[in-house]
């Protein structure tokens, strides 16, 4: 009898696949080091992306600034008070018919107070136009009843919302009338503006002295410094003034600026319309006395 030997085939080991720890080390270091490079590079043509689209807003704000003027001889009043004079509203009312929101023009009666009920769709209504993409800020905000302080006690008085009354919500706005270079809320009445946009006085082209071409006519502001608003406010609210228009004072972006200041969330500067219609950035270390030559109507 023949013997036979079986033959034991053992399976050839495949390779191991996988990255070493080593390997892995290695690769997370690369794509962090990619993504330091690429991030900021990605976060700035975001925001080159959104200061073109506030550029456009604002152009398109200039445009119909400049289709009022044209059909009524004259910009919209900065703010203009109600028969009652318990509110005011904002120079941006007048402008609806003339940026296709004629819709919405017809919600508003300025011969009613703006509480009114029949103004409650247009005090929720936002407009996007009136907003930069580059600020953090809410549909609307709460319009809280303003404080008479006295000089003497003001440094100790620690007044907050909490304490205030609630006057009514409006909806939030980026773009505010340049005032001139006067704080619009220092007093009741507001003081005699030497801006483009004043308290229940309209201006005209032929007022700006020193050209269209050479005179700021709208200005940013973030939210963060004080909510602003396009509809108008009641004559009680806080720093009610401040919130449809603005001054040229301390500054762009200057942390210790008044709330009429102006500011933005464009990192540097911000964008302003010129009586002309052209729109462009302005820088935070602009020399002051040229910034304050050109948010007035004359020398």
């Amino acid at each position: 009898m023949q013997n036979t030997h079986s033959i034991t085939h053992r399976p050839t080991p495949l390779p191991q696949s996988g990255f070493t720890i080593l390997e892995l080390m290695i690769v997370v270091s690369i794509l962090g080091a990619l993504a330091a490079i690429l991030l900021p590079a990605m976060g700035s043509a975001r925001e080159a992306a959104r200061r073109v689209q506030c550029t456009n807003h604002l152009r398109e704000i200039g445009l119909a600034l400049h289709g009022h003027h044209a059909a009524q001889k004259q910009l919209p009043v900065g703010w203009t008070f109600d028969p009652s004079t318990t509110s005011a509203f904002g120079w941006v009312v007048p402008l609806l018919p003339f940026i296709d929101e004629d819709a919405l023009a017809v919600q508003i009666d300025m011969k009613r107070a703006l509480d009114d009920s029949r103004h409650e769709l247009a005090r929720s209504t936002s407009l996007p136009w009136m907003l930069c993409p580059s600020d953090i800020t809410e549909p609307s905000f709460t319009l809280f009843e303003g404080h008479e302080v006295d000089s003497i006690e003001s440094d100790s008085a620690s007044l907050n919302s909490e304490e205030s009354i609630p006057l009514m919500q409006l909806p939030t706005a980026n773009f505010v009338g340049i005032f001139g270079t006067i704080e619009a809320d220092d007093s009741t009445p507001a003081p005699v503006g030497d801006g483009a946009f004043l308290e229940n006085r309209a201006t005209r082209f032929r007022d700006f002295l020193r050209g269209t071409s050479h005179t700021i006519i709208v200005g940013e502001r973030t939210m963060a410094q004080v909510p602003s608003t396009w509809i108008g406010v009641s004559l009680a609210g806080e720093d009610a003034a401040a919130r449809v228009v603005g001054s040229a004072l301390e500054g762009i972006n200057n942390p210790l600026a008044d709330e009429c200041d102006l500011s933005s969330r464009h990192p540097g500067g911000a964008n302003f319309l010129w009586g002309d219609g052209h729109v462009t950035f302005v820088t935070e270390n602009v020399d002051l006395r040229e910034y304050h030559r050109w948010a007035k109507l004359r020398e």
